[in-house]
Order: C-alpha cells, then sequence, then structure tokens
C-alpha cells in the first residue's frame, strides 16, 4: 500500500511558493460528501497555509466524481484559475461502476491537462472500502486533499514561470536555473 508509511498530510512550507497571487478553482463531488468534504478540507487547511486569500479560491460542486471533467472544463474557461482541484471519492462495489467511473475520470482530467494551459490535479480516492477513504480524508493516513492542493501551489508556480520566459543571450532560461543549450552550437563562457 503506497500510503502504508506515509503521512498525506506532512509537508516543508519552506520548501512551497507562496500562494498568495494565485486563482484557485475546486471542484467538488458530492457523491461520498463525508469523505469529499474532509478531502476539501484538508485542501484549504494547506493552501491559506502556504498563503492564499479565501477570495481566490472558487469552489464548485458536482453531483459525481464523474461530472469533475466538464466542472473543471467549465471552471476554467469562465473562473480563469491558475490550476484546479478536482475532488471525488470511489469506493469499490459489487459492480463493475467503479471501474468504468475510475479510468472515465482518470482518462478526463488527463485529457484537460493536454488540451488546457491549465493544470487540473487528480484528487480522486479510488478504494476498495470505505475506511480506506476515511483514513485518506483526514483519517490515519492524513489528507489526500493537503497533498493536492500542495502540488496544486507547484503547479500554479511551474505554469507562472513558464510562462514568464527568461532568456539569457538570446537561450531560454529554465525553470531550475540552468541555461538551455542548442544542439550544435557550443556554450561560450563568458568572463
Amino acid at each position: 500500500m503506497a500510503t502504508a508509511n506515509k503521512n498525506l498530510s506532512d509537508y516543508n512550507k519552506d520548501t512551497i511558493p507562496n500562494a498568495k497571487d494565485f486563482r484557485f478553482g475546486i471542484v467538488v463531488s458530492e457523491w461520498n460528501e463525508h469523505i469529499t468534504e474532509g478531502l476539501f478540507k484538508g485542501a484549504i487547511e494547506a493552501l491559506t497555509d502556504c498563503g492564499a486569500l479565501h477570495k481566490n479560491i472558487i469552489r464548485w460542486n458536482v453531483p459525481g466524481s464523474f461530472e469533475l471533467i466538464y466542472g473543471s472544463k467549465k471552471m476554467i474557461e469562465t473562473q480563469k484559475p491558475d490550476v484546479v482541484i478536482t475532488i471525488g471519492c470511489v469506493i469499490k462495489g459489487e459492480t463493475q461502476h467503479f471501474e468504468f467511473v475510475c479510468e472515465g475520470v482518470t482518462q478526463g482530467i488527463k485529457d484537460l491537462n493536454v488540451l488546457s494551459d491549465v493544470p487540473v490535479i487528480f484528487c480522486l480516492l479510488t478504494d476498495n472500502s470505505e475506511q480506506q477513504s476515511i483514513d485518506r480524508s483526514g483519517g490515519t493516513h492524513g489528507n489526500k486533499g493537503t497533498e493536492a492542493a500542495i502540488a496544486a501551489i507547484k503547479m500554479a508556480y511551474l505554469r507562472q514561470q513558464a510562462s514568464i520566459g527568461h532568456h539569457f543571450d538570446g537561450r531560454q532560461l529554465l525553470t531550475s536555473g540552468a541555461l538551455q543549450i542548442d544542439e550544435g552550437s557550443p556554450l561560450e563562457l563568458k568572463e
């Protein structure tokens, strides 16, 4: 189990960019609300702990996890967030419904990330039991919503830095601080 020895709520605030200037969209599934509300709470606490302003956080509810895709798409189009966090929970039952919903949401969120310039963070619990979901939404394993919020801040920052387009002597300065080197052009060091 991936979370057996990890608390999903642990993060080092000193390594996280300040979130004060970012606009966050959060799309929350109403299905398994007792779980998704815990995930939302974890996300909000982490965002505000890292400097996000409540006025820059937009929440939309959708009926179920499958609707997270459409809700995120419309949020990107109409609200202009820097990043969207999708929050949902699908618990395995006796039919194949679980597999279809999980696969559909996973592919839909992936498609949004490919087709849009706005990162969409995947915070969909896909657990075998309700207890596993409780453990990951503020229980013994911490909160996956917290982890999603930290990922959202980092991706909003990456998007911001990538759009700035730092240049040095005709070459792009990468967000890592390294200088992009064009193939075939030796880098000349100047004093």
